[in-house]
């Protein structure tokens, strides 16, 4: 079950207001990945702009034209497409594990005539990227259900371009939106994993109410 969960999960975050009400245990949520046109609806209501300050995001980030951004866990597009805005030249690589939702992302994509956006139809325990090709690794509610975390942050290393930055966004344990208390990791457990991975925390903004922001880069390898 854990291993379906994660596959349904990684593209849809439990990241709204009405995911925080509806998802109670993995098995709703599982439930919930299921149903992508019920978790779009989650992931769009415009509620969750309130606590999620998109746009605030996106500035903290500080993406330059001709950017590579990869967006783990991408989803229908809540932040890819607005990566692909200020990317400019650059690309947006919208990764995710469940095709349909990828589907409707790349249909928000050309209606909103964004060409630099290039879908990703990754695997659970693998993004699937180019190698030293990216240069913003960004994942917002997601890092949570990945299982064997440390041999996943090998590929991110791996696919960093040289001063490329990882970026986790995800819930406080307390927070009153996202999954369940026993599926979220604190700030402090996915610092000491992805630091033990080689990873440095350059910047942590703490304007989310809800949220850790944590940004990394890589170390060099010796």
């Amino acid at each position: 079950m854990r291993v379906k969960l994660v596959a349904g999960a990684l593209s849809l975050c439990l990241a709204s207001p009405l995911a925080a009400q509806t998802v109670a245990t993995p098995q709703d949520a599982h439930h919930l990945h299921n149903d992508p046109t019920k978790y779009m609806a989650a992931l769009d209501d415009p509620a969750r702009d309130a606590w999620q300050k998109p746009h605030d995001v996106l500035m903290a980030l500080g993406l330059k034209d001709g950017d590579v951004v990869a967006d783990i866990g991408a989803g229908s597009g809540y932040f890819a497409l607005r990566f692909a805005r200020h990317v400019g030249a650059g690309k947006v690589l919208a990764v995710d594990v469940a095709q349909p939702m990828l589907d409707e992302l790349a249909k928000r994509a050309s209606a909103a005539k964004l060409t630099n956006v290039t879908p990703v139809l990754a695997r659970p325990d693998d993004p699937t990227l180019p190698t030293a090709g990216v240069n913003v690794v960004f994942t917002c509610d997601t890092w949570h259900h990945i299982e064997q975390r440390p041999a996943y942050l090998a590929k991110v290393k791996q696919a960093l371009a040289p001063g490329g930055r990882f970026v986790i966004v995800d819930f406080h344990k307390n927070a009153p939106v996202g999954p369940p208390p026993s599926m979220k990791l604190t700030r402090e457990e996915v610092l000491a994993e992805v630091q033990a991975a080689g990873f440095v925390l350059t910047d942590e903004p703490t304007f989310l109410p809800h949220q850790y922001f944590l940004v990394f880069t890589a170390t060099p390898a010796r």
